[in-house]
């Protein structure tokens, strides 16, 4: 909406920036000729309203008739702006659609390994402390969301105090549709926690003060999963002393200021063993521990893939374990919720930092460097430099040294994916010329092998040309292991 209204702003520019009382006395004369009676006009002030940010239920109609009061009868800017004004009251909508409830959802049902961190978790939420609020970042599939509900389970367990509970999904990385509104999220909490409707303010600061001031002395547990950044959060959090705060996010909440920021890792690899034996059943992973070890290094140790294939392997008896080797393996983890759920942190990732994560592909899968990733780009390496924070604070790379950086290999096949439908072949092409340029000035052999991506072959700059005069391609993007969308 604030966008719509900034618009709106730049179109009373364009217009000749007429004032408040004139766009009035227009919209007076259009609706007087249209016949509304005179009651319905608006005052001055409420069309200045309609130029104020910060609006969450605007009145479309006279939005609308602002709209024209600036750009005469013109039906078809009328229709842009009209259907704009749909659009936009459409995702507000969306976004004022909330999941919450003064319960936790059930927890999984298998839980595995974690001990040293729910133990720092508790800590951090014990109830002598002030203010508690703890934050759990980690990758998407990581089992942030499983780790909190078994947190605040067990908290309650060991109180049996009767302590209120609230739980809201923020929806911050829901691949379709916006984050839930704090506004409409607070409205929801309010009403749970005894709030009548005439109670209930409009403005956001002021729910979050009545908020509050409910939640005083309560010593509340508070669940705020899926949150998309610090911004959502704040008038969220009750600041209140007794009450604590657990966050999910996949995102790196540095700005939330007073909370504790508890990374979730990956399993450990007994712990990965132990979650396909609990998912796939004891007697199906028996035969041979050590190819299930070998299945649990290739996925990457992430719970979310982990879980996918030990229910695939419980599911259908007849695939030996010797079956499970790469390509079928991390097909079929992609296809089962673990390209979703990284397809949903990448589209919200500006544009040159998506197109790093797929060049990244075009590397074997191993740590990479800012000179590297500018490489790839054609770009600066303080640009590529930020590009990989960006990356890294989606959780998508890992920071492994000062300047050194790691994919996850299921992001990495997920990149493999995605360059060969999101890049044409010529920036391939292009990318590859500066990598192996980029070898060269380093005195780095850069090893590359005569092969296709999905079926074309990329010719190598002149002065790279081998005797076929064909692009020879890092050896891990053989056609077979290019995996399709």
């Amino acid at each position: 909406m604030d966008e719509f209204i900034a618009e709106l702003r730049l179109l009373k520019a364009w217009a000749g920036n007429p004032s408040i009382t004139e766009i009035t006395r227009r919209i007076h004369r259009d609706w007087q000729r249209a016949g509304r009676p005179r009651g319905e006009w608006p005052a001055r002030s409420t069309v200045g309203n309609c130029f104020q940010v910060g609006r969450r239920r605007p009145n479309s109609d006279l939005l609308l008739a602002v709209v024209q009061a600036l750009v005469g009868a013109d039906e078809a800017v009328l229709s842009v702006w009209r259907q704009s004004l749909r659009a936009v009251l459409g995702e507000a909508e969306a976004a004022a659609r909330v999941s919450a409830y003064d319960r936790l959802p059930a927890g999984l049902p298998v839980f595995v390994g974690r001990t040293d961190l729910v133990a720092r978790a508790e800590v951090s939420l014990a109830r002598d402390q002030d203010v508690t609020t703890l934050a759990l970042e980690g990758m998407p599939g990581v089992g942030k969301t499983s780790l909190a509900l078994h947190i605040a389970h067990q908290l309650l367990a060991e109180e049996r105090t009767g302590t209120p509970v609230l739980f809201a999904n923020l929806r911050g990385s829901a691949p379709q549709g916006p984050p839930a509104d704090p506004a409409a999220v607070l409205e929801t909490f309010l009403r749970l926690l005894g709030a009548t409707g005439d109670r209930i303010p409009y403005d956001l600061d002021t729910r979050a003060a009545l908020y509050r001031q409910l939640l005083a002395g309560t010593g509340a547990l508070i669940v705020l999963d899926d949150a998309a950044d610090a911004e959502q959060l704040r008038p969220l959090l009750p600041g209140t002393p007794g009450c604590r705060t657990v966050i999910t996010s996949r995102r790196a909440l540095a700005g939330l200021g007073g909370a504790t920021r508890l990374p979730v890792p990956l399993i450990e690899p007994d712990d990965s063993v132990e979650l396909l034996r609990a998912t796939a059943g004891a007697d199906r992973i028996a035969p041979d521990i050590t190819a299930v070890q070998q299945i649990a290094d290739m996925l990457g140790h992430l719970p979310l893939a982990l879980s996918v294939i030990g229910r695939h392997m419980r599911n259908h008896p007849a695939w030996a374990l010797s079956d499970y080797y790469r390509e079928p393996l991390v097909t079929l983890a992609l296809e089962d919720g673990v390209r979703i759920a990284l397809f949903a942190s990448d589209t919200s990732l500006p544009t040159g930092t998506r197109r790093l994560l797929r060049l990244l592909a075009l590397q074997p899968m191993q740590e990479t460097d800012a000179a590297t990733a500018a490489a790839l780009l054609g770009e600066s390496p303080a640009a590529a430099e930020h590009h990989l924070a960006a990356l890294t604070a989606a959780h998508l790379i890992e920071r492994t040294a000062p300047g050194r950086f790691r994919l996850h290999p299921l992001v990495h096949a997920y990149a493999e994916e995605r360059i060969c439908i999101d890049e044409p072949a010529s920036r391939i092409r292009q990318a590859l010329g500066r990598l192996l340029e980029h070898g060269r000035s380093r005195n780095a052999a850069v090893h590359l092998e005569n092969r296709t991506i999905r079926g074309f072959r990329l010719p190598m700059p002149r002065q790279h040309s081998e005797a076929d005069g064909e692009t020879r391609l890092p050896q891990h993007l053989r056609a077979g292991r290019v995996l399709a969308a």
